[in-house]
């Protein structure tokens, strides 16, 4: 947390100085207000990064043509703030305004109207609009794929996007293979315990548990299980996670003790890191009561 007020007083700074030296609408101004909006946006002040975004986005919209490719930046911005607030319908909006500008003023592959599909993909996604959805993050891929090297990071996260579609659409085998290729992807781009490549292993984890594949759910679990341990602090919610997987799975394979034990220690971890009324808090109880209901 130090940083980021060190970077919000930095730039606050920054701004003072600029407001003093430059003209009222400078677009310096309009970028100064960009970043602190960014590191209130990182810090979860979601309301205080909107109103410096637009803020940001009133002073271009004076200083610049109207199809200025920042424009288009603050509008997605602005997009994902909405997106975060939960206000999807205001967040679609400002993607699509995005989109519209970056159509005018970009090529037809370039890299940031990919960013605009998926940030559209990710709004639909959370509208549980799911077929529209997949499209945006399609189109998103196939641009990735023109503009990108073959192992580009994006083009993981963009499997991923579809594999998360295709699980809550309940196809679960075209999310494995998504799922499959993100993770093909991450293993060239990324340091070996990356905590991306967990949340892979995880996901495909998921996929094989969803199908009662348990003995492939369980290798992929422990997988990831190992990789958060090296690359995240102990009391990680991510960590707490991984124990209730796997105590999941053996559940199913009827190892009750072994779920029990898996079980203990991720409401250990979830109790000594997430509010007492988040929903995982009451899940891992839940299913403690379920084994020991079976031993």
């Amino acid at each position: 947390m130090g940083e980021y007020s060190k970077a919000l007083s930095s730039h606050e700074r920054a701004l003072e100085i600029k407001k003093i030296t430059l003209p009222p609408n400078h677009p310096d101004l309009a970028a100064s207000y960009g970043n602190i909006g960014l590191v209130y946006d990182n810090m979860g002040e979601y309301s205080k990064a909107l109103s410096s975004y637009e803020r940001a986005l009133e002073i271009q919209k004076i200083t610049l043509p109207p199809n200025h490719p920042d424009l288009a930046a603050s509008y997605n911005n602005i997009g994902n703030v909405y997106s975060q607030m939960g206000e999807y319908s205001k967040a679609l909006s400002s993607h699509e305004r995005a989109l519209e500008i970056e159509k005018i003023t970009l090529p037809p592959n370039h890299p940031d109207l990919a960013a605009s599909y998926g940030n559209i993909g990710v709004v639909y996604d959370k509208m549980g609009e799911y077929s529209k959805a997949l499209s945006s993050y399609e189109r998103a891929l196939e641009i990735q794929k023109i503009a990108l090297p073959p192992n580009h990071p994006d083009l993981a996260a963009s499997y991923n996007n579809i594999g998360n579609v295709y699980s809550q659409m309940g196809e679960y085998s075209k999310a494995l293979s998504s799922y499959e290729r993100s993770l093909e992807i991450k293993k060239i781009a990324l340091p070996p315990n990356h905590p991306s490549l967990a949340s892979s292993y995880n996901n495909i984890g998921n996929m094989y548990y969803n199908m009662g594949e348990y003995s492939k759910a369980l290798s992929s679990y422990e997988r990831s299980f190992e990789i958060r341990k090296i690359a995240l602090p102990p009391n990680h919610p991510s960590l707490a996670a991984s124990y209730n997987n796997i105590g999941m799975v053996y559940y199913n394979m009827g190892e009750h003790s072994k779920a029990l034990k898996y079980y203990e220690k991720a409401q250990e971890i979830w109790k000594n890191s997430l509010p007492s009324t988040h929903p995982h808090i009451a899940l891992v109880k839940r299913n403690i009561e379920n084994v020991k209901k079976k031993m």
